[in-house]
């Protein structure tokens, strides 16, 4: 057996299905075997692999035993003269296998290799070559000297930036996303350390290779797409403890103990730095927008009331009571934002008709406030409805110059919000439309590209290599390839050749596939289209979620001396109502005794599914079952169901 791929999967059942297709064609031309070791996944993962793939080597663990402990499970009997460890999210190119093997077998100092990786936008990875993180490397990499200096021989180690892409390299360590190894070497030296749950044993066993006697290379002639690469969770928290707390155990491992107290000392500080930068960065992106807004609207009614006092209301002298005004006014602009908010109007893209509803929904609130309001306190109707107007004027025009100005991503939605081609041939294209169709995507326009010949069937637009003029032409928003008709180095090639297009996104079709996968940008771990999805991460249900939480605390607050009768813990009821209010808590979540950390983040829950089956003791397999059926197709009606099985326990 010349190569054994070995594949582990925790509940991304449709990116190991593109993956597995991919390999499949990749090992069509050397004796290769293919294991997947899968984490106890919940998605039907494992369903999937048994019958669209047979001749995968299936190994069904039944909890969640990390990525170093499923590949070693899958190394320690697989027959390969090399052995690559593959990330689901991948896809390789159909001469992948052929040329990494050819390389090593050219090269028998060589004992790892890496490749050429890019993203699902067609981006180069820099993580596809790495230096060593030497307490040097990482200081430069903390404090952002790698990433003003990218070139640099000295600031540049951690991801080799002076070292050519487009040629081959001695390198120190490789990426655990496509980590090919000569299997004598890995009996000299051993295989992935076991101490590492996640991140960090990729760069452990690269350096054990070396100190093993063997080179690692960086690979440039054959490329894969990663779609989850490093960029797209460096904003995440809990990335960045994980990674970092991986590192130090590397240096305390490798490293002599000064360096590793170095290290440790400097690992410790990036913690700190990068993780309140992540979590200051996330607040930004939630809020930046909304402080702009309140801050206009709140400007814009003092103005209004400056002119209202001194030309209508008070034209002899006089005002309105200064702190009144200044406790009313900040209420009214949070009443607006808020009601902006959770009708849609932050949502992307911008549709103008939930601002309008929202501003009105905010003023209607208003108007109730203001009635209920003792006299003393009810200054003016006509500066809430000029207030109303500045309000509705300022959001309109501010996002029609957003729009205009193409600032970030706030384009408005123009109903048919995109316009999408389709490589493949007329079977392929009309099975796709179709699975987009059924997925309720909002497309305006879906025009067809033949792979090869020109066709004169209704709705083609034209050739393959043709795809950059009709990309322009037709105002392309996404191009999704059919993979039962395009090679995946084809596929990579049209990407790279239109990677300088930022607006352009791409998605890929397996063959006989209901999922369609891609990934559009550094903030998304990949994103697909998928039949009967309705994913409680989507910003739609989450506000939905919250909507009802504070609605329903709000409601079961003041019959809080009947319902404390029919409470298992009624102080603790109280206290999960205030929870909820203040948004650390939510009425329903996920079972919290299994691992649910491949779902959407969600508030923790005071019930969750379990709570309802009224059984002391339940499998943990049922419960990350129901933890993804919840996730996956989310209903505010399911919350209330839960909750009024659930409502005794509601005080746990």
């Amino acid at each position: 057996m010349k190569l054994s791929v070995i594949i582990v999967n925790y509940n991304v059942q449709h990116f190991l299905e593109q993956c597995l297709h991919s390999v499949r064609k990749a090992a069509a031309k050397i004796p290769c075997e293919v294991y997947v070791v899968d984490n106890n996944s919940v998605d039907g993962s494992i369903q999937m692999v048994r019958e669209k793939f047979p001749e995968v080597l299936l190994i069904e663990n039944k909890k969640n035993v990390g990525f170093s402990k499923a590949n070693n499970q899958a190394m320690r009997i697989c027959k390969g003269e090399y052995v690559l460890l593959l990330n689901p999210d991948t896809v390789v190119e159909e001469s992948t296998f052929e040329k990494v093997v050819a390389f090593m077998d050219a090269n028998p100092e060589a004992g790892g290799l890496g490749v050429q990786m890019i993203d699902g936008k067609g981006d180069f990875l820099p993580e596809s070559k790495r230096g060593l993180p030497t307490p040097t490397v990482a200081f430069y990499k903390i404090f952002g000297l790698s990433a003003l200096f990218p070139k640099s021989k000295a600031f540049g180690r951690y991801h080799l930036g002076y070292l050519d892409r487009n040629a081959t390299h001695e390198v120190e360590i490789l990426s655990g996303a496509f980590m090919l190894m000569r299997h004598a070497a890995l009996d000299k030296v051993g295989l992935l350390d076991e101490d590492y749950f996640m991140y960090g044993e990729d760069i452990d066993l690269s350096y054990r290779i070396i100190l093993g006697g063997y080179k690692n290379y960086y690979f440039h002639d054959t490329r894969i797409i990663h779609y989850k690469g490093e960029s797209t969770r460096k904003s995440s928290v809990n990335y960045v403890f994980v990674f970092y707390k991986a590192m130090i155990i590397f240096a305390k491992k490798h490293f002599s103990q000064k360096n590793a107290e170095l290290f440790s000392f400097l690992i410790n500080l990036a913690i700190y730095l990068r993780a309140g930068a992540a979590i200051l960065n996330r607040f930004i992106k939630a809020s930046a927008l909304k402080v702009l807004d309140a801050g206009i609207l709140l400007g814009g009614l003092y103005f209004i009331k400056y002119n209202y006092e001194a030309y209508i209301r008070f034209t002899e002298g006089g005002s309105y009571n200064a702190e009144l005004v200044n406790v009313l006014f900040p209420v009214y602009t949070l009443l607006w934002v808020m009601a902006v908010y959770f009708s849609g109007g932050y949502d992307k893209p911008i549709r103008l008709q939930k601002i309008v509803r929202g501003v009105i929904a905010g003023t209607a609130a208003i108007l109730v406030l203001y009635s209920l309001l003792p006299e003393a306190w009810r200054f003016s109707r006509g500066i809430i409805l000029l207030g109303t107007g500045w309000t509705l004027a300022s959001y309109l025009l501010s996002r029609m110059f957003f729009h205009v100005a193409k600032i970030g991503s706030m384009r408005l939605d123009s109903g048919l919000s995109k316009r999408m081609a389709i490589v493949g041939s007329p079977e392929e294209c009309a099975r796709v439309k179709a699975v987009l169709n059924q997925t309720f995507t909002n497309t305006g326009f879906i025009g067809y590209v033949s792979p090869s010949e020109d066709r004169k069937d209704e709705g083609y637009l034209g050739r393959l290599d043709q795809l950059e003029d009709i990309v322009n032409i037709y105002q392309i928003d996404e191009v999704i390839f059919c993979a039962q008709d395009l090679a995946a180095e084809v596929i990579i090639d049209r990407m790279a050749a239109l990677g300088d297009n930022k607006r352009l996104s791409y998605k890929i079709a397996p063959p006989e596939s209901l999922s369609i996968i891609g990934s559009n940008s550094i903030d998304t771990a990949g994103d697909l289209y998928v039949i009967d999805i309705n994913s409680i991460g989507k910003p739609v249900n989450r506000r939905n979620k919250r909507v009802l939480d504070i609605g329903l605390a709000l409601a079961l607050l003041p019959v809080f001396p009947i319902l404390m009768w029919t409470m298992h813990q009624p102080l603790g009821f109280v206290r999960n109502v205030f929870a909820v209010l203040f948004g650390t808590k939510s009425w329903v979540g996920y079972c919290g005794n299994v691992d649910h950390q491949s779902l959407p983040k969600i508030r923790k829950g005071v019930i969750c599914p379990v709570d309802t089956l009224n059984q002391p003791q339940i499998a943990p397999e049922v419960a990350e079952r129901l933890n993804m059926l919840y996730a996956k197709d989310y209903r505010s009606s399911n919350d209330l169901t839960l909750i009024r099985k659930g409502f005794r326990k509601l005080g746990q």
